[in-house]
């Protein structure tokens, strides 16, 4: 190995160690007052460790920070500004009222209504009216101190068959590998139904936090942070009593198999048609119409539910066991779905690599949404149906090894958490550090004058970003190096800022306790 590649490898650990993006998108900065430019590297912002791992804890912390907030507020958090039921008020001068009415009615008398009564296997859901509240009750201790618990919850998905200790099938041939793959592509209806029927069932509009990971199985499992204190037995009840139905056509045999010719695009038609008999394949809707015209008879393609296996604790805010339970929630972030989990060996055991292949075969063919390129396989034209789609290699990541289904956010945020959106949870971060600068008397320095938008005196903005001539573009080695020295600059200006302004020991300013909140998810 020559040197630069040692220098680069070295440069790339210290760019680790200090936090800085081992990935960046390098631009130019200028500055449209002045004339001077600068070139600047933009994080790449990834959220898996397997690809940037400081632009990932970066971001994981950011969720620490953000699930902390809301998990045990005492006080109804601001309502979000975003209104969607007004959102034919905000677009109807760009339509027109009477188009818009239109196109709104349309939609209503194509609408699939679907039979709203609950499955026999499914035992009754308690029921109260929702009253328009996110925040727990409070319990009085005998000592008359006040508590306002909330809940950690574990959801887990059902058994597929045996495992061994490293998660891979006891016996491959008797898995359900099927239903893994399905449950895992529709776990998210599953938890919106749940959502919906433990509000219900306690009375409040509960507020979750909730993170998507994979158990060593590979089947995904949802750690969730409720806000209010649940009783245990109607949290068991709701669970039980949850499923989700996939009202889709029938997907369980293929039609066009990996080794068969697959439909093709008829541009006279616009659309697939069968490759041998040129016969237009069934579109998505005549495929709905058939299951409409079974009437009472029809079945879910699918229906998904939890597992019996589930864990439930009360937490108290502000407590060692609250921050740990935040970090057990946001601790597999960084990972995809078939990394290796804690500090186990990064060599895949046979076995196991089998077990991801054969589940990722699974979940390659099925379809993820009506549009999926899947259908095609089913012979169903996918909904909306275009030239260039092939079964097998629809673009949507579920259907990638490293998601094995969860193609979704991994981190499910309900929208009164903290009333704050991510980018102000951020820019919340970002002012507490500023505060401590500027308190200290610290110039907050050019790069944070230049995140914030600023304007020119005619209204423009004052910064404008430019791509960076490739004649002109550093190599990686000196891009990186100059990171990791700013990067240690501003930490050690932040560092003196805190022991020049900060509170004297004991004290509990509201200062105090955001720097301290700032460090935890820091």
């Amino acid at each position: 190995m020559t040197a630069p590649y040692v220098r680069a490898d070295a440069v790339r650990a210290g760019a680790i160690q200090a936090g800085v993006c081992v990935r960046p998108l390098v631009r130019q900065l200028v500055d449209t007052e002045t004339g001077d430019t600068s070139i600047v590297p933009i994080p790449c912002g990834s959220t898996l460790a397997s690809v940037c791992e400081p632009c990932a804890d970066k971001a994981r912390r950011l969720r620490m920070h953000q699930c902390r907030e809301g998990w045990h507020l005492d006080t109804e958090p601001e309502r979000p500004s975003k209104d969607r039921s007004l959102w034919w008020l905000r677009h109807s001068e760009t339509f027109g009222l009477v188009a818009l009415v239109a196109v709104l009615k349309t939609a209503a008398r194509h609408r699939r209504k679907r039979s709203t009564r609950r499955r026999d296997d499914a035992p009754d859901l308690p029921r109260l009216p929702v009253s328009d509240r996110t925040i727990g009750q409070t319990f009085t201790g005998k000592d008359g101190k006040v508590w306002r618990p909330s809940m950690f919850v574990t959801f887990t998905m059902p058994s597929y068959g045996r495992v061994r200790p490293d998660g891979s099938p006891v016996d491959p041939a008797t898995y359900d590998y099927r239903r893994a793959a399905l449950d895992a592509l529709h776990m998210p209806k599953l938890w919106d139904r749940l959502v919906q029927n433990l509000r219900r069932a306690v009375g409040y509009d509960v507020q979750y936090f909730a993170a998507v990971e994979p158990q060593k199985r590979l089947a995904p499992h949802i750690h969730a942070a409720l806000r209010g204190a649940i009783p245990r037995e109607i949290l068991r009840q709701v669970i039980a009593a949850t499923y989700a139905s996939v009202w889709w056509p029938p997907h369980d045999q293929l039609v066009y198999g990996p080794d068969d010719k697959h439909p093709v695009w008829d541009s006279t038609d616009q659309g697939y048609v069968d490759p041998n008999s040129g016969r237009p394949l069934q579109t998505w809707h005549e495929a709905l119409d058939d299951l409409d015209d079974q009437g009472d008879d029809a079945e879910p393609a699918h229906v998904i539910r939890f597992g019996k296996q589930s864990d439930m604790q009360g937490i108290v805010g502000g407590t060692p066991q609250a921050d740990r339970r935040v970090g057990y929630l946001t601790k597999y972030l960084t990972k995809a779905i078939t990394d290796p989990l804690d500090d186990e060996d990064d060599e895949l055991s046979p076995a196991r690599r089998a077990h991801i292949d054969r589940l990722h075969e699974e979940v390659r063919w099925l379809p993820c949404s009506p549009r999926c390129w899947n259908w095609l396989a089913y012979g169903i034209q996918p909904k909306d149906a275009a030239d260039g789609a092939a079964p097998g290699h629809c673009p949507n990541k579920a259907h990638d090894q490293e998601h094995l289904g969860c193609g979704g956010r991994r981190v499910l945020v309900s929208r009164k958490w903290t009333g704050k959106t991510l980018s102000t949870h951020r820019a919340d971060r970002r002012s507490v550090v500023r505060k401590v600068l500027e308190a200290a008397g610290v110039d907050p320095g050019e790069a944070d004058r230049c995140s914030a938008t600023q304007v020119r005196d005619d209204g423009q903005p004052r910064y404008q970003w430019r791509p960076v001539d490739r004649d002109d573009l550093p190599d990686y080695i000196e891009i990186i190096a100059a990171s990791i020295g700013e990067r240690h600059r501003w930490r050690a200006q932040y560092e003196q800022a805190k022991e020049r302004a900060g509170p004297k020991p004991g004290s509990n300013s509201a200062t105090q306790q955001a720097v301290m909140a700032n460090e935890r998810g820091q």
